[in-house]
């Protein structure tokens, strides 16, 4: 039975990426005093954009971290049925050393979020049509934000138009899972003939709190007291007040991509004996290690030369058609970030296909710099500017996706059965033994000494709340007493 999802009381970003608004910006804000805060996210939260429609000028999204939610006070101070993560938070230590943020990667060497930096509460997500729009709505919102007090800015993060490509020229954003309940998996099924697999739908319980997930269970979730939301606010759930409810979890981390560096390696790592550059081994040895050609398409169905007319090929596995990755190499980026059909124990099967599905995340981000617009490999980016991924997900459960993904799949070095080789994009680099393998007949190639191309410089978990939550977190009258 397909649930139900509350669109109406959804955020707008769950639902939808907003592919039309090309213009984006996100505003990282601290509460420096909460009752002035409370009234000022008020007025915020009656402009926040639902899942209901697509929409055509501009959208905003809030969120909130841990200390948040704390600062504001309407909940318990060791904030009883949100996850143990998202409470500890991104940076604490043992975390820090579980994703790989050791060494240059740290939180002390963060730009915001750190330790050595001023805390993050509030995260506010402004998107619109073009830069006049989002200039105007961003005036908008620091009027009602900043300029009455309670909160002040810790850093405003930038982003480039909306393209199709990410800073290192390849096409993103393609394979996104289709999520039971929301606009575009109802199209896409009445699209396809004879309707959609059950395989290709995860359900909506995975994303959104409050909805039956993988398992057929409800993720843990914040639900108080009846008594402590007098307004009744919030929607009622076997007698207390389910703050949870359509919410979600956001990973936010802002993930420098080093463009330059990732192209020169490329061109040293492929060099003709007599030291000349070429350029088409250049772009397969790319290829190979993201896993798809620029255009997008797979090197499972295009293993020796791009091909433009596969770049929105996302119908394919791997263990049927490689599995030894003669054709996408068994450590490429994205036969890491997703599997497929090829996790144990029954590798080809939609047992392996339903693991899958446990481990899915809705990507949200946005590129930023000069070569975000690049639209080939190696494209000149003009002014020498930082490049990189406000890399931006959402998921009902922190530790079981994004942080698996992170730590079990992209920065395990035995992942497949490799040795020494993490996700040669992605993955933090701490000494100079990290390879790529390029898995061949009659003999294998080896890729050594890795440099780091993507460094993280900030992140931090947010709370994404329902609308009806999101008011009865900024609700100026107390709750239950507890503010």
């Amino acid at each position: 039975m397909t649930a139900s999802v509350e669109l109406d009381d959804i955020q707008g970003i769950v639902a939808r990426g907003y592919s039309g608004l090309t213009s984006a910006c996100f505003l990282m804000l601290a509460i420096t005093e909460p009752a002035a805060a409370r009234t000022a996210l008020g007025r915020a939260a009656a402009r926040v954009t639902d899942g209901t429609a697509e929409p055509p000028d501009a959208a905003v999204n809030l969120a909130l971290t841990a200390d948040g939610l704390r600062g504001l006070g309407p909940v318990t101070p060791d904030l009883d049925g949100f996850s143990e993560e998202f409470v500890s938070g991104m940076t604490d230590p043992n975390r820090s050393r579980f994703l790989g943020d050791v060494a240059d990667n740290a939180p002390a060497h963060w730009r915001w979020g750190g330790p050595a930096t001023p805390p993050v509460h509030v995260m506010l997500m402004l998107y619109a049509r073009d830069e006049e729009r989002l200039a105007r709505l961003e005036a908008e919102l620091r009027e009602d934000l900043l300029a009455t007090g309670g909160l002040t800015e810790v850093v405003r993060l930038a982003t480039a138009t909306l393209t199709d490509r990410e800073p290192f020229g390849f096409r993103d954003g393609i394979s996104q899972p289709l999520v039971e309940g929301l606009p575009k998996t109802s199209r896409v099924v009445a699209a396809r003939e004879g309707g959609a697999a059950a395989g290709d739908v995860v359900k909506a319980g995975e994303f959104l709190l409050g909805y039956p997930n993988e398992y057929g269970l409800l993720t843990d979730r914040p639900v108080l007291s009846a008594p402590d939301d007098p307004a009744g606010l919030l929607p009622r759930t076997q007698g207390g007040a389910d703050l949870g409810r359509n919410g979600s979890y956001v990973v936010f981390r802002q993930l420098h991509q080093d463009v330059e560096g990732f192209w020169s390696y490329l061109d040293a790592a492929t060099r003709r004996p007599d030291g000349t550059a070429d350029a088409a081994a250049r772009d397969a040895l790319a290829a190979r290690m993201v896993g798809r050609w620029p255009s997008g398409a797979p090197l499972v169905h295009a293993p020796r030369q791009d091909d433009p007319r596969l770049a929105d090929d996302n119908d394919f596995g791997y263990f049927a058609t490689d599995p030894a990755g003669l054709r996408c190499p068994l450590g490429a980026h994205i036969r890491r970030a997703h599997p497929r059909d090829s996790l144990d124990p029954r590798p080809g099967s939609a047992d392996s296909v339903a693991i899958g599905r446990r481990h899915r995340i809705l990507r949200r981000g946005r590129a930023y710099g000069p070569y975000a617009a690049a639209q080939r490999p190696g494209a000149a980016a003009g002014d020498g500017a930082e490049s990189g991924l406000h890399f931006l997900c959402l998921n009902a459960n922190i530790s079981r996706q994004f942080e698996f993904i992170q730590h079990t799949w992209l920065n395990n070095p035995t992942f497949n059965g490799l040795h020494d080789a993490p996700d040669p994009l992605v993955a933090p680099r701490h000494d100079h033994r990290r390879t790529f393998t390029e898995q061949g007949r009659p003999l294998r190639t080896r890729h050594l000494d890795l440099p780091r191309f993507v460094s993280v410089q900030g992140g931090a978990y947010f709370f994404l709340p329902g609308l009806r939550a999101l008011r009865y977190l900024c609700a100026a009258t107390p709750a239950g007493g507890r503010r």
